[in-house]
């Protein structure tokens, strides 16, 4: 085995039992022999070196490509959540920190996303065969971090559940104008505009997503009242009651983070309310994952809050509520990783088996990150005004049991007949 490789091995892994078969066929293990156990195979010699050198980039590629593979019927779940139960930033040596340092950089550079650039982002990975989406998302295509309620394990009942949490917390009232930002295959302004009689407008840079919303729309008979655009944020005109955007502010930038909250100020009327949920870090500022910015999400960031505060607080815009949702995303990821396996033969039969590979590496990776890294999912309730909204967060509570009450009859009936 290449030393160098080896040696981060050894400084990783002391708990647990992982067994690496090198390119050469010989077999070396690391940690105290103690379950879990894992074995890995790496194929050749310039696989081990590229991982030993930069394993945030070489890892997964080598999973994508087969030149490693985990045996004895393990995947690269078991892999990965051996490591990082165990990992731990100041393990590594300090070689393996050089391209992290480089990619930090140069991190505006890559998150610079003018409005051309944004959109053949979005393209990459949402313009893609729109039925991968339905072999691991619930059936309403939600495809951000669900809420999981005491005792509630169902992901269809969890992400039911997330609309409910974030329609509480615009305080929304019957007749008015609602945009959302980022609005996906259209679900939640499909429930905004069912639940709380609203109108809304949902804007979206993905034609394959516009299509199936206002398929959606059309056939829910909601097709007036909600309203779906091919448009940039940065480019909308007018002003709405209420602001809603999921799982959109990653693709902003770090660049662009001003543009964005005074955008969403200039849209907000004087006693509105806009909501920002948005997966963040609670750790110090860095850069994407190089596979992540590579395969994934290309001009995508993940923020920390200290990055985002500020520019709110340059908008004008008041801080209303913050909260953080920590383990919900792990939970999320763990179901779509389950049922992307589960329909494997139907997703390599579409998209091939590299690309496979390379999606489970990005939904284990990621489900791994939000357990035992610093990965967490921030709301922000924002207005213009101090006292916009009531005193204490008691409303908040009374409109999600309300909604539960409503959500138990008719409406999820018919989204689970869907």
């Amino acid at each position: 085995m290449y030393t160098p490789l080896a040696v981060v091995l050894e400084r990783i892994i002391r708990q647990g039992d992982l067994k690496v078969i090198d390119s050469e066929g010989a077999a070396r293990r690391f940690g105290d022999g103690m379950a879990p156990s894992v074995t890995v195979r790496i194929k050749d010699a310039a696989t081990e070196r590229s991982i030993a050198f930069d394993p945030q980039l070489a890892l997964p590629e080598a999973y994508m490509q087969g030149r490693l593979t985990v045996e004895d019927g393990g995947r690269i779940y078991d892999f990965l959540d051996l490591m990082l139960q165990n990992s731990q930033v100041d393990d590594l040596p300090k070689w393996t920190r050089v391209f992290d340092a480089g990619r930090y950089l140069t991190r505006r550079i890559s998150q610079f996303n003018p409005a051309g650039r944004a959109r053949k982002n979005v393209a990459h990975h949402y313009d893609i065969d729109g039925a991968l989406y339905d072999l691991f998302l619930d059936k309403d295509r939600q495809y951000s971090c669900a809420y999981f309620e005491p005792g509630v394990t169902d992901l269809e009942e969890a992400q039911l559940a997330k609309k409910r949490h974030l329609a509480a917390k615009l305080a929304l009232r019957s007749g008015q104008k609602v945009l959302d930002i980022g609005s996906g295959w259209g679900g939640l302004g499909l429930y905004l505009g069912r639940a709380a009689n609203v109108d809304v407008t949902g804007i979206t840079l993905s034609e394959e997503q516009l299509g199936v919303a206002r398929q959606r729309a059309a056939e829910q008979k909601l097709d007036k009242p909600v309203r779906f655009k091919l448009q940039d944020y940065r480019r909308l005109t007018g002003q709405f009651d209420r602001i809603i955007s999921v799982g959109m502010f990653e693709h902003v930038g770090v660049n662009h983070y001003a543009t964005y909250f005074r955008k969403v100020r200039d849209l907000l009327t004087d006693d509105g309310v806009a909501v920002i949920h948005s997966i963040g870090r609670s750790n110090r500022p860095t850069a994407t994952n190089a596979f992540i910015a590579k395969y994934i999400f290309p001009g995508g960031y993940i923020p920390a809050l200290s990055e985002v505060m500020p520019a709110i607080e340059k908008s004008g815009l008041y801080v209303t509520d913050v909260e953080i949702l920590r383990l919900h995303y792990a939970e999320t990821l763990r179901e779509w990783r389950h049922r992307f396996i589960a329909n494997w033969p139907k997703a390599v039969e579409r998209m091939g088996e590299e690309f496979c590979r390379m999606w489970e590496f990005y939904l284990a990776g990621s489900e791994t990150a939000f357990r035992y890294q610093d990965l967490m999912v921030f709301q922000i309730q924002l207005t213009k005004k101090m006292g916009t909204l009531p005193l204490t967060r008691d409303y908040i509570m009374e409109e999600e049991r309300r909604l539960k009450a409503r959500d138990a009859g008719s409406y999820a009936t018919r989204l689970a007949g869907e």
